[in-house]
């Protein structure tokens, strides 16, 4: 396997660990994975899922809190939506969609 499949596999990985109700920074997941400095890798490989995957992306958010998805297919209101659904508080502010992170940031070392 590519090394590029592989990370992009870890990273699913750790994606899929984010509780329900729960979201996690692009630096987070990278972190994660060994990765540090691949924040914008967690992004690529976000982008990269084909839909109806069971990975749930929508609970990766960057480091301000805020929604950030750059993708024509899924708008930042659809992300905003399915966390929601999940119990997130989502809060528009200025056109752009936040999250508290100090409310609803997953720590992976605490399982919340």
């Amino acid at each position: 396997m590519p090394r590029g499949q592989n990370l992009y596999f870890r990273i699913y990985t750790q994606v899929r660990r984010i509780p329900k109700g729960k979201v996690a920074t692009y630096g987070q997941i990278a972190t994660l994975c060994g990765s540090p400095r691949g924040a914008q890798v967690v992004g690529w490989a976000l982008r990269a899922l084909k839909p109806g995957n069971r990975v749930p992306w929508q609970r990766v958010i960057n480091a301000e809190g805020r929604i950030s998805i750059e993708n024509m297919d899924t708008p930042k209101s659809l992300q905003a939506d399915l966390l929601r659904a999940e119990g997130v508080e989502v809060e528009l502010r200025d056109g752009n969609f936040y999250v508290d992170l100090r409310k609803f940031g997953w720590s992976p070392l605490s399982n919340n």
